[in-house]
């Protein structure tokens, strides 16, 4: 097991990207008089999708980019593991505001030079989560990389929950765990997903489950097996869900590998907006549909614009700029 801690330090300007972020993600989720039109908060959606973006990078570039986002002198802590016989490649970010009240707990996804984080991919088992005393089907490989981080996760969370500093759990922050917020690209989102819901199965983690305010997830390939209890159904009121129109990833694994199926709120990214979707996308037919996507990440013209999919819609990149608000800087310090 690998773990590094992180000071993210303080950024000169053009930073940080957002005034007074920690109330906002504070406030984003928090229990009003009255439920709002629409539950998704922009500025939690770019923060979240910014950090699952990088969480392909190290730790000083995680804590680098969230402090130019907002969060300055936040701690930072990435767990890793690595078991390459079986299919494992899991590595998790923590970052903890410097007050302490706000958590971020990130999944990196896929790999795209690494053989074996695909080949992870494709054992999709099925495995069986409990959830409250109900079986729910899981996709293995998925759920394996989850499980190889998640004690270490929740030592962590349990630091942060006791008032800790997770920069030195030794030392004290000004308040304990207040509001926490997990995210991830792709297979990041799919691990993203079922940390939630693990945490929020077992009793033992009530306490840390009770501070979980949203799941925002980007490219999520799907990740429960039907037929899903009405319960786990319901929990999905806490997932925010992102897809580029013409990311192939969000309608895997293929149908023929079995029925899988999303849960949670869906945002699509169409004519230069996200618009929440009346019904979730549905699963890919078969996988020769996958080598079609690749080509029309090569196509150009009108041939590109007829593509159903194409999978450089999938770069965490994309996500990040059809994520950031207008008139605000970009995480490299310039304007778009």
């Amino acid at each position: 097991m690998k773990l590094e801690r992180r000071d993210a330090g303080v950024c000169r300007s053009p930073f940080p990207i957002h005034e007074a972020l920690v109330p906002k993600l504070l406030e984003a989720h928090a229990s009003g008089p009255a439920p709002r039109p629409d539950p998704r908060d922009e500025t939690v959606a770019h923060v979240l999708g910014t950090c699952a973006g990088y969480a392909y990078a190290d730790v000083d570039t995680v804590a680098m980019m969230m402090a130019r986002l907002g969060l300055e002198r936040s701690a930072c802590v990435c767990i890793g593991q690595t078991v390459d016989a079986m299919y494992i490649f899991s590595t998790a970010f923590l970052v903890q505001s410097h007050c302490g009240r706000v958590v971020i707990l990130c999944y990196r996804g896929t790999e795209p030079a690494n053989l074996g984080n695909w080949l992870g991919d494709a054992d999709i088992g099925p495995d069986t989560l409990a959830w409250n005393g109900e079986p729910l089907g899981v996709h293995a490989g998925f759920y394996r990389n989850m499980r190889a981080t998640r004690w270490a996760v929740l030592e962590e969370l349990t630091h942060a929950l006791e008032g800790r500093s997770l920069l030195d759990p030794s030392e004290r922050v000004e308040y304990p765990l207040e509001t926490l917020l997990i995210t991830g690209h792709s297979l990041g989102a799919a691990m993203a997903v079922l940390f939630a819901i693990s945490l929020a199965s077992v009793a033992t983690h009530r306490a840390i489950a009770a501070r979980l305010q949203a799941v925002y997830t980007y490219g999520q390939p799907m990740t429960l097996v039907e037929p899903i209890p009405e319960a786990a159904r319901r929990f999905g009121t806490r997932v925010f869900r992102h897809m580029l129109f013409r990311d192939v990833v969000p309608t895997l694994p293929p149908a023929h590998w079995g029925h899988f199926a999303h849960v949670g709120y869906e945002y699509r990214y169409t004519e230069g907006a996200w618009h929440r979707a009346e019904t979730p996308v549905t699963q890919l037919e078969h996988i020769r549909e996958i080598p079609q996507a690749l080509l029309g990440s090569f196509a150009t013209g009108k041939r590109r614009d007829a593509a159903r999919f194409a999978a450089r819609d999938h770069g965490p990149h994309h996500y990040i700029a059809a994520l950031r608000p207008r008139g605000l800087v970009t995480e490299f310090g310039d304007y778009e």
